[in-house]
């Protein structure tokens, strides 16, 4: 089979980690949602359905097979989270959870009627589908739905423990000094360094620490976690189980359960825990983020300004692309930080901080996108990056799109610009 994927109106859901990268780029455990389908549905992934603003990104970011010709295909949702090989539905089956669709079988006919109009509008898609003789069954349990950012850093320890196989392998430099506990459960690739005083502690789950990774004396990880390649592990810091660190991050004092997707810092003390941390961001010096609340209820989380039951007790922040804290920053339990904002705030912060915003101790305003363009420039060439023409337009379009769609955080933001 040919596999396509498509994001649908779920994307909305999936914000702010979602403005700026396809719902398939998302991170969850040691690679993306797309490497998983990649991996475990034996086809060639061929086509792609995308909001049109990322299209020129995603094809830089997502590589294609060549269809084969005359092959059935298989629509996948891009929100799928595929944790074990299965087999793609056959021609006219279709499987679907509370209503959404996650796969379904199809004809090269019928493969050539879709656009990304239809599959990102939900009545449009729900009149495609009503159109066809399709038999909906249950999803296989190795197969399920990403709905909201929490699911993934929630089901990142399980992944974890799932894909890290490779134990035993000690590639890299190990000083003296350094302790490993169950060696067998930690990898360690080719450039890596492990300084004195290291504790790999992977008696309750494995580690895998990619190359050129540098783990810096008396840092203390648990796993199940990951460390990805070219990423900086400070003196001291302690890296929690169910951590993933994307790769070329610089990270200080203590994470937990948490995913920094890559190329983002948090050099000094502060903690961060049950959290989902996009790209480019900047953590000052003590920001700490609350994951428990002090009543221990359930958390409600502001998509887009409007709350959402979680159900879940542990929760700390989903952060935002291009996103920056001051020193000392403290982010409210289950609080959402915008694409690009800037926060500078000692007193309380409200739980969901829109894109673009600038946040002082003086109230909030807009942050004018020409100084925002220039701090990615510089922030991103540090890391010897470039920022792409066609990442420059995305970013112009969330903009717009932002104000849209995040109406319930700006509501009390005065229009004047920072």
């Amino acid at each position: 089979m040919n596999i396509a994927i498509f994001e649908d109106s779920g994307w909305v859901n999936l914000l702010p980690l979602t403005w700026l990268r396809a719902t398939f780029e998302l991170r969850c455990g040691l690679d993306r949602l797309v490497d998983k389908i990649r991996t475990h549905l034996g086809a060639k992934l061929v086509r792609f359905w995308v909001r049109p603003m990322l299209e020129e990104v995603v094809a830089s970011r997502v590589r294609l097979d060549f269809p084969t010709p005359d092959h059935n295909w298989c629509l996948l949702n891009g929100r799928a989270l595929v944790t074990a090989d299965i087999i793609p539905p056959a021609v006219g089956v279709g499987w679907q959870h509370k209503g959404e669709l996650i796969a379904l079988g199809l004809s090269p006919a019928d493969i050539e009627s879709l656009s990304a109009d239809t599959l990102l509008d939900e009545r449009a898609l729900a009149a495609w589908l009503g159109a066809r003789p399709i038999r909906f069954e249950p999803p296989p349990d190795a197969l399920s739905l990403i709905r909201y950012p929490w699911e993934l850093p929630l089901a990142n320890r399980q992944e974890l423990q799932r894909q890290c196989q490779k134990g035993g392998v000690h590639e890299g430099r190990i000083y003296p000094g350094a302790h490993l506990l169950n060696p067998d459960a930690i990898y360690v690739g080719r450039g890596a360094v492990i300084k004195p005083g290291v504790v790999l502690d992977a008696e309750q789950g494995p580690i895998h620490i990619d190359p050129e990774v540098l783990i810096q004396p008396n840092a203390v990880l648990e796993g199940p976690c990951h460390i990805g390649s070219g990423s900086i592990i400070r003196p001291g810091a302690v890296i929690r189980a169910g951590t993933s660190i994307g790769p070329v991050c610089r990270i200080g004092g203590e994470v937990e359960a948490s995913i920094f997707h890559g190329y983002s810092n948090k050099q000094h003390a502060g903690f961060i825990g049950h959290s989902y941390v996009a790209e480019w961001v900047n953590l000052g010096a003590g920001t700490n983020c609350s994951d428990l609340k002090n009543t221990y209820g359930t958390i409600r989380v502001y998509i887009n300004g409007t709350g959402v039951e979680t159900g879940q007790h542990f929760l700390g922040t989903i952060v935002g692309d291009h996103a920056k804290t001051g020193i000392g920053t403290v982010l409210p339990t289950g609080c959402v930080v915008g694409v690009a904002s800037n926060i500078f705030r000692q007193g309380p912060l409200p739980k969901f901080v829109p894109s673009f915003a600038w946040l002082t101790d003086n109230g909030m305003t807009a942050y004018r996108f020409e100084k925002a363009i220039h701090i990615a420039r510089v922030v991103m060439a540090r890391r010897e990056v470039e920022l792409t023409p066609a990442e420059e337009r995305v970013l112009r379009q969330v903009v717009e799109q932002a104000r849209q769609i995040e109406q319930a955080g700006w509501k009390e933001c005065p229009s004047r610009q920072t």
